[in-house]
């Protein structure tokens, strides 16, 4: 859309528009904060955030903006490279879209990845980065699935995947196969998952049973998408350490959102965490797992209202 009609600067809105023909939809009033939300993945799409949170996130004083990856959730049907300078030259026909300079960046799992791979090449583009049960070690989260699965096969007696665990041990850690097979176990053991959801969350998940655009979304994962982004930039094996570092550095404000019950992050990643971004802003949330947008809805929206610069 080229042409935004006076009104649209007046009241909340939420549409889908096409920026270098993704998909890409915005919620509230584009006089308010920008704030950009990037998806997980790779193969995944931005549906659930938006269908549960980002018009509660517009209502507290955020034009929030959401997009599905190109080649990836609604914007598949288009031709991908799969790398990160096309995913970011994507990111800049955003903000050339809506007029922007520097917008804050809300980054979930793999979309934490490319949030800070962004802010650490364009910095003067960034006011604040959240990350979102974002990885700072790809290989250590990968180990600490593996190892904490391993534990509950342990414990269950499981013959079987214990067998299987033995053959992930044993295998290049930092392939495309090792990951693949090592989120399985992951979402076979419950890891994205809740022990015990607050009321406000369960209603929130019951939008999956009955939206249904989230219906088809929700549990579509694009196999093209990771095997792309393995290939061209080995995402499987990235340390965002020494980017963060760079992002302080720059005086961009980060921050870091997790649920206790993330499976894919244990205690030592979460201190190694708050050691390069500050204790102070990272906020490890209680009975809540990897999406903390809808597990804990009210604490992540105050701390986004309280924490964008």
């Amino acid at each position: 859309m080229k042409h935004i009609f006076l009104i649209y600067f007046l009241i909340a809105v939420n549409f889908i528009v096409a920026a270098q023909d993704l998909v890409v939809q915005t919620f509230g009033k584009v006089t308010d904060k920008p704030i950009l939300f990037l998806h997980g993945g790779p193969g995944y799409n931005s549906v659930p955030f938006e269908k549960t949170t980002a018009t509660s996130l517009s209502e507290n004083g955020f034009f929030v903006i959401s997009y599905d990856r190109r080649g990836e959730g609604r914007s598949d049907q288009l031709k991908a490279a799969y790398t990160f300078d096309e995913t970011f030259a994507d990111i800049l026909s955003i903000y050339s879209q809506f007029n922007l300079e520097k917008v804050s960046l809300l980054g979930h799992s793999f979309g934490g990845v490319v949030a800070t791979l962004f802010a650490d090449t364009y910095p003067d583009k960034v006011n604040t980065l959240f990350l979102v049960g974002a990885p700072l070690d790809m290989q250590q989260t990968l180990k600490t699935i593996v190892s904490s699965a391993k534990e509950i096969y342990t414990t269950k007696n499981d013959a079987v995947n214990l067998n299987y665990i033995n053959m992930l041990e044993n295998m290049d850690s930092k392939s495309l196969e090792y990951s693949s097979y090592t989120f399985m176990h992951a979402m076979q053991n419950g890891f994205y998952n809740t022990k015990s959801p607050s009321p406000e969350a369960i209603s929130l998940y019951q939008l999956f049973n009955t939206d249904e655009e989230l219906k088809k979304y929700a549990s579509i994962m694009d196999y093209n998408s990771p095997s792309g982004f393995w290939k061209n930039e080995k995402y499987t094996s990235l340390n965002l350490s020494e980017n963060l570092k760079n992002i302080r550095q720059q005086n961009i404000s980060i921050y870091g959102l997790y649920g206790k019950d993330d499976g894919l992050y244990d205690t030592p990643q979460i201190e190694a965490l708050k050691m390069l971004i500050g204790s102070k802003n990272v906020l490890y949330v209680e009975n809540c797992s990897h999406n903390v947008f809808i597990d804990q809805q009210k604490i992540f929206i105050d701390f986004l209202v309280k924490n964008d610069n």
